[in-house]
């Protein structure tokens, strides 16, 4: 057998300063990646940068560009639709199931969680409120004691990452969702598993609506300035 030269704590990592650049907006839709650059910037040799795009590849997150190379993949309202509709199905499960089962160790730390997200809302640090949110969902995962619910939300995070970083860097007033995870935690704390999985339900088809406008209105606007831009092109030549 051929020897393994890259550790896959190193992939890893490559990974996630990817995914973070891209959920961060540095990395915008249609921005062409440079393996070489990339290897630079971070350090490394390329071969963990080319398992570490292989791998956002395969998930979607990046696409082939013209003639060679990558490019970030745009966001589709319609896959990120889909992909909401999926989380709110198991997010409800999840949230019955932290009740029924772990309601009453639930409090402490979902307090403190919910006081983190509040902070990231005031500091007005959308990379603050994504990790604040996604540490408390995932802490609903750990109540709920199924070992196949992370792995199933694996995928749907990743997208949700992409489209949270798209929405709330344009956003002036962040959208606080911690009203709704308070009540979410409160139903799970009482044991109330009907009520927790509705507000679970509830609590991403809202968030869905809200993002999925955000983008559109994000893409209109771009579109726009791109028709600006070809206009002024045009009349410098003329």
């Amino acid at each position: 057998m051929k020897a393994i030269e890259t550790t896959p704590k190193l992939v890893e990592q490559v990974y996630k300063v990817l995914l973070g650049e891209i959920s961060g907006g540095n990395l915008q839709p249609g921005a062409r990646i440079i393996q070489e650059q990339l290897a630079k910037e971070l350090g490394v040799s390329r071969q963990p940068i080319q398992q570490a795009l292989a791998l956002l590849r395969s998930q979607g997150v990046l696409i082939d560009a013209p003639g060679r190379g990558l490019l970030v993949a745009p966001l589709d309202p319609d896959y990120v639709r889909n992909m909401y509709d999926m989380r709110a199905v198991i997010e409800g499960l999840a949230c019955r199931r932290a009740a029924e089962l772990s309601g009453k160790n639930a409090k402490v730390k979902g307090l403190t969680l919910i006081k983190a997200g509040l902070k990231a809302v005031s500091n007005h640090s959308f990379r603050e409120m994504i990790a604040a949110d996604m540490a408390f969902h995932h802490y609903i995962y750990h109540l709920a004691e199924n070992p196949l619910i992370p792995p199933a939300m694996e995928s749907h995070w990743l997208n949700t990452q992409r489209v949270m970083g798209e929405v709330l860097k344009s956003e002036e007033q962040p959208r606080n969702v911690w009203s709704q995870h308070e009540a979410m935690l409160e139903a799970i704390v009482e044991g109330d598993g009907e009520t927790a999985e509705r507000m679970g339900r509830e609590h991403i088809t809202q968030a869905a609506d809200f993002m999925i406008e955000r983008l559109l209105e994000n893409m209109a606007n771009s579109a726009a300035q791109e028709d600006a831009v070809k206009g002024k092109r045009k009349l410098m030549r003329a």
